[in-house]
């Protein structure tokens, strides 16, 4: 079933704004375009329709922040007025319709028998706010004072006036529910972009009913493929926004969750974490990673956790593919070794090794080096874990000693060696990044 709504509106995806010294810049799925002034308006409701209405028959449909002068307009879901208008009619049993200003159908409930449309029309550039027309009551659904609705209910007598008004009601709590929403979603993903002014931060965020001075942690998950919307909903499950949390995101691949701490949640960051990648692997049957930053007390401060969980999935991704859970707190040396130039990174090997470089060694040698490096350099736990005899294990160490000129059960020589191998799978990734 495809939704329409009125001019300017269509078969579109779930847009992200992001607005900036008076710019709105927009991506579509994750591919920014921009627009310059201060108006967004029906030229994006219209990109977004040519966009994607080949592609995408919408789950929810939202026009996504109608700005125009002076004023502001949300449209929520037409699958949510949907359903009120069908919950409504299963309790009162009067039928109910409404739609747009241009006098298009948005949602009807079953057995609806139809009204002219012309007749919406008139009524839509009346100034009335309620008119009986036929058998039916037709009432306007504002938007901060801004017809953006007619709602129908099919019949005159008083009980079907009072159901129109509660309709009517429930209709534009809704709207600003789902305007709420939309602008704290916009808000936190400017945030974390660092995409406002400071003294914008607090004027919103006290608009927007949103606590500055709380501790709060940025978890970055990632998911394997492009995200899924189950992904963002068990996320919104498992954290409200009536505790103070929020799930946004902001490019194609990770979903964010900005998480407030009490004093005692300080040192359960890692469990929610964990929590978090359990829950994606037994409910959506999803492999997920989730990276977090450092505490922060401050709202203006949420964009410096966000890209340390960034840089701890990135570091993650090089020195750490096995781990699932990424603090940039434990990142120990990689975390170094990730912001040094490459050039640096380069001089070091040759110094170190010349020609012989580590990445050459066959993979049973580096498997063994890190079993044994795991083991603090102990020759007879590793042998047993790798199930090798102790002398086999000398062995292999004295090979590496001849070919490098390091013997690794020196403490030195085995930082140095170690160190050496990290440096070499940092530049083998920025390689393959290029490339």
């Amino acid at each position: 079933m495809r939704h329409k709504r009125g001019k300017g509106a269509g078969w579109i995806q779930r847009p992200y704004i992001f607005s900036y010294k008076g710019k709105c810049n927009y991506s579509y799925g994750g591919k920014p375009s921009g627009a310059k002034g201060k108006a967004c308006g029906a030229d994006f409701a219209n990109d977004a329709l040519n966009s994607y209405r080949k592609f995408y028959i919408v789950k929810e449909i939202v026009t996504a922040g109608i700005c125009g002068k002076g004023r502001r307009r949300c449209m929520i879901s037409n699958q949510v007025i949907q359903t009120s208008i069908d919950e409504l009619k299963a309790i009162t049993k009067i039928d109910l319709g409404v739609y747009d200003m241009s006098g298009a159908a948005v949602a009807l409930s079953a057995g609806w028998k139809g009204i002219d449309v012309s007749a919406i029309k008139n009524f839509a550039e009346s100034q009335a706010d309620s008119q009986v027309i036929g058998h039916s009551h037709l009432f306007k659904v504002l938007d901060d004072s801004v017809p953006i609705y007619v709602l129908v209910a099919q019949g005159t007598n008083d009980e079907v006036y009072m159901v129109g008004k509660i309709a009517v009601s429930q209709l534009q709590n809704l709207i600003v529910a789902y305007k709420e929403r939309f602008d704290r979603n916009t808000f936190f993903q400017s945030l974390i972009l660092d995409n406002m002014l400071l003294v914008d931060i607090y004027n919103r965020a006290k608009k927007l009913h949103i606590e500055p001075s709380v501790p709060r942690v940025v978890y970055v998950v990632e998911v394997q493929t492009e995200k899924d919307n189950v992904v963002t909903e068990i996320l919104r499950s498992m954290y409200s926004a009536q505790a103070g949390d929020f799930v946004t995101a902001v490019d194609e691949k990770n979903i964010i969750l900005i998480k407030s701490l009490s004093d005692a949640g300080k040192d359960n960051m890692q469990s929610i974490a964990e929590t978090i990648v359990t829950m994606m692997n037994t409910e959506a049957l999803l492999k997920v990673r989730v990276a977090y930053g450092s505490v922060v007390n401050e709202l203006k401060e949420v964009s410096k956790s966000y890209k340390e969980a960034k840089m701890a999935l990135d570091v993650g991704k090089i020195f750490y593919i096995e781990r699932e859970v990424l603090s940039y707190g434990n990142l120990g040396i990689g975390r170094l070794i990730y912001q040094l130039p490459v050039n640096l990174c380069r001089m070091y090997i040759r110094e170190i090794f010349g020609d012989e470089i580590p990445s050459e060694l066959d993979d049973e040698t580096l498997a063994t080096l890190n079993k044994f490096f795991e083991n603090n350099l102990n020759v007879s736990e590793t042998s047993k874990q790798l199930f090798v005899h102790r002398n086999t294990l000398v062995y292999r160490i004295e090979k590496i000693q001849k070919a490098t000129g390091l013997n690794l059960r020196n403490f030195d020589d085995a930082l140095t060696f170690k160190i050496a191998l990290m440096v070499v799978n940092y530049m083998d990734y920025i390689d393959a990044e290029k490339n």
